[in-house]
């Protein structure tokens, strides 16, 4: 019923989610439509726009047109008022000859004057012209600029919303799909869990009327062996805890099982904390060597020397860990009793740790004395001193730590010494302050680690660091970063098997005392006389063939010696086949021995060849040689000539092309028709040259125009897949939880199962031993009364 009401949880919550997601879907298409609706919007606009520009740019055209028309016409005014001028100084020379009478120039100076004002108001009316048009020419271009740039910013945003909408809708569409399924799928999940649930109500019933009915009888069985004990039973030794401990327990053996499983899995992890302490120390020692003073360029101080001298037999103090551990793990099998008691292998385990704690109370002071000598080196900074200080402290808690570890590994192996040295009720405190003990371990080696991760990164920022204290740092890193990882590990193993180790493995029945050693012997001495009685029960029957197997085999029998004649042919062809075989073998190896002798010949002979063909090259050079000195000596003797003949030889080189002239008498003459051709020539030149630019120019401008184009493509695609990848992303993250989700519910249907069947086993069991008791008694009454009666 409980995952029932889950199922209809999750698909309520998957209901709330559709709701909420198709909400969201109507407020994006109502977006998508406003969007769709302003890009239409600003379309008009810039069409709008761009018709305004064609307009200006018509009006700009007539403009300079006109303004080209009044520069002519005051070109033309400047012309006539220089010929006004002209005429107007010689007008003042004849009027100064013939004196003061009336002027015939009087009406041309009044037309100058005219044409002087009209001539001004023009040019003035050009200037203004030229600051309008510059000015409505600045205009439009910002406008122009404006208009673009804003352009381009809407379509990108009406692109990227595209993106976004496409984007969407795709994911709810996929989300939608996903989520009917996941409906139908739950529908049909729940479907058959409400027949599973059911069918477990029908079992529930069934198996607790059985559960009454057993019940009873178990109950009358109860009251009557009861009665039945307490007449017939004289003494139960099971009643007193001191008789009950004189018993000898069963052997367990899945404890055994369980305590070799969990100490493989700690000598692993042994293992690995004695390879982590090994490279520590050995990183250590070598940085001793190397900061502050390098051992290769100057001696280090007395007190480092000490140190590594210590550190370099950190070995003697580690290895013997694992040994000890190893012993303790093949000391632990199926057919012995791992108890406190009698594991005497652990007291190996436990000298060991503490000498190894001895070693780290003894390299402690040295350690934290180094320290502060880096601290006193002259390149310390105020971060790195802090940081060795934090490292100090550190250290400290890290040797307390194992201080204290090594005193409850201590305790735990005194039982195996003296029986009575720590009770029972402090075996579980014990366990479970070591496990505290660990965790907190593996506290301080990680905030050691985090120190000297920074202490490494302020190290490196130093002028006077070399490559050989990096790497020994990365090292010391690596190492420190190990201890952490396999502290934890060992952290969490112990608190997950801490119920193993605090339950008593072994013990009398209905009885809590602590097993003793006489006990553990007892007891594996009466496993092995049960094992050789149950050895010596099970004797194997002797191996009979049946009746049917052996006529099978007569007939198989007889008829091998019919077919042995046509096997002892078949035999013979086939070692006349396999001769046969081997002389076509033969054959064909001399075959390809000829062949290869073959192939060396023709392989010599080609390169005989091409030694002949590298000859007859070299002479054709040769030849070829003679025949330019030939070409040579015919071109002096055509200079020669010409020199004779007293004619000389031009040559016109230029980017255009190339012009070889031997001007003669003749062609004196014809300098202009020669000049006209060259004009033509270069002309014609220059068109083509002019033409090819403009080729040029427009396949660059084309092929740019396709570059910003795959580059707007590329961006589009590279948003398409992540967001597809995110998609993906999620959706595998929703396989999983449902697969999660199923796993779990199948579980807890499997465990609900197995669980009633091993109610079922358990109550069968129980009826079965209270049915032989009762015929035993019944059995031992009917004797009894036989007795009786024969008195």
């Amino acid at each position: 019923m409980a995952n029932v009401t889950d199922l209809q949880t999750k698909y309520s919550k998957l209901a709330q989610e559709y709701s909420k997601l198709r909400a969201q879907n109507q407020v994006l298409k109502k977006a998508v439509v406003d969007e769709q609706a302003n890009s239409a919007s600003l379309k008009d606009q810039l069409k709008q726009r761009d018709q305004s520009l064609r307009k200006q740019e018509q009006e700009m055209d007539s403009l300079s047109f006109r303004n080209q028309q009044l520069a002519k016409r005051v070109e033309l005014l400047q012309e006539e008022l220089a010929a006004c001028e002209v005429k107007s100084k010689k007008g003042k020379l004849l009027y100064s000859l013939q004196g003061k009478g009336d002027s015939p120039l009087q009406p041309g100076l009044q037309t100058q004057s005219v044409f002087n004002e009209d001539l001004q108001k023009k040019i003035e009316e050009n200037e203004r012209l030229h600051i309008q048009f510059y000015e409505a020419d600045e205009q439009h271009r910002k406008k122009e600029a404006e208009l673009r740039a804003r352009l381009q910013k809407l379509e990108g945003d009406a692109e990227e919303h595209q993106a976004v909408v496409d984007g969407l809708t795709t994911k709810y569409v996929e989300t939608i799909e996903r989520l009917q399924s996941d409906k139908a799928r739950l529908e049909l999940k729940t479907q058959t869990l409400e027949r599973e649930a059911k069918d477990c109500r029908m079992r529930t019933e069934e198996c607790q009327q059985q559960l009454r009915r057993c019940q009873s009888e178990l109950s009358r069985q109860v009251k009557q062996s009861s009665s039945v004990i307490q007449e017939k039973v004289p003494f139960n030794d099971t009643k007193f805890s001191d008789y009950n401990s004189l018993n000898v327990p069963s052997h367990n053996r899945r404890h055994q099982l369980k305590a070799r499983d969990v100490t493989s899995q700690a000598l692993s992890f042994i293992q690995d904390l004695v390879a982590a302490l090994l490279n520590f120390h050995t990183y250590t020692e070598q940085r001793v060597h190397i900061y502050p003073l390098d051992s290769s360029i100057e001696p280090i101080s007395p007190l480092n020397q000490k140190f590594s001298q210590y550190l370099h037999e950190n070995a003697a103090y580690v290895r013997p860990l694992e040994d000890s551990f190893l012993q303790l793990y093949q000391s632990i099998t199926e057919d012995t009793v791992t108890v406190l008691e009698t594991v005497v292998t652990l007291r190996n385990f436990a000298e060991n740790f503490s000498s190894y704690t001895h070693f780290l109370l003894k390299i402690l002071p040295y350690q934290l004395k180094s320290l502060e000598e880096e601290c006193e080196a002259p390149l310390c900074t105020a971060a790195l001193m802090a940081k060795n200080r934090e490292l100090q402290s550190d250290m400290k808690k890290v040797t307390t730590v194992f201080e204290k570890m090594q005193k409850y590994i201590s305790l735990l192996a005194l039982p195996c010494v003296r029986q009575d040295a720590m009770p029972q009720s402090s075996t579980s405190a014990v366990f479970t302050q070591l496990a505290a003990n660990l965790h907190s371990l593996h506290d301080a080696i990680k905030e050691m680690s985090k120190h000297y991760n920074q202490k490494a990164g302020i190290e490196q920022e130093l002028p006077t660091v070399t490559q050989k204290l990096c790497t020994t740092t990365e090292c010391l890193l690596g190492s420190l970063g190990s201890l952490t990882s396999i502290t934890g590990k060992i952290a969490t193993f112990f608190s997950n098997n801490l119920d193993f180790f605090t339950s008593p493995g072994y013990s009398p029945r209905g009885c809590t005392v602590s097993l003793n050693p006489l006990q553990a012997e007892s007891m594996l001495a009466n496993k092995k006389k049960a094992a050789a009685y149950i050895h010596t029960i099970k004797t194997a029957r002797p191996q009979s063939v049946p009746y049917r197997e052996a006529l099978s085999n007569r007939r198989i029998l007889t008829s091998s010696t019919e077919s042995r004649e046509g096997l002892t042919q078949q035999v013979q062809q086939s070692q006349e086949k396999i001769a046969r075989l081997e002389q076509e073998k033969e054959h064909w190896l001399l075959e390809a021995q000829l062949g290869k002798v073959r192939l060396e010949k023709e392989n010599q002979r080609i390169a005989d060849l091409e030694a002949q063909l590298a000859a007859a090259l070299g002479g054709s050079q040769s030849s070829q040689t003679a025949a330019d000195g030939r070409l040579a000596q015919s071109h002096e003797e055509a200079e020669t000539l010409q020199k004779a003949t007293g004619k000389e030889t031009t040559l016109c080189t230029s980017l255009v092309g190339m012009l070889c002239t031997t001007p003669t008498n003749e062609h004196v003459g014809d300098e202009e028709s020669r000049e006209q051709l060259i004009k033509t020539h270069y002309m014609a030149r220059v068109g083509e040259l002019t033409t090819q630019l403009q080729i040029s120019d427009s396949k660059a401008v084309h092929f740019h125009s396709e570059c910003r184009a795959l580059a707007k493509r590329l961006t589009i695609a590279e948003k398409a897949r992540e967001t597809l990848s995110e998609e993906v992303k999620l959706a595998n993250e929703n396989i999983t939880r449902l697969q999660d989700e199923l796993t779990t519910t199948k579980r807890s249907y499997e465990d609900q199962l197995s669980m009633m069947s091993d109610h079922l086993c358990s109550m069968n069991e129980t009826l079965s031993k209270q049915r032989e008791e009762i015929d035993t008694l019944k059995l031992g009454g009917k004797a009894n009364a036989k007795k009786n009666k024969s008195r």
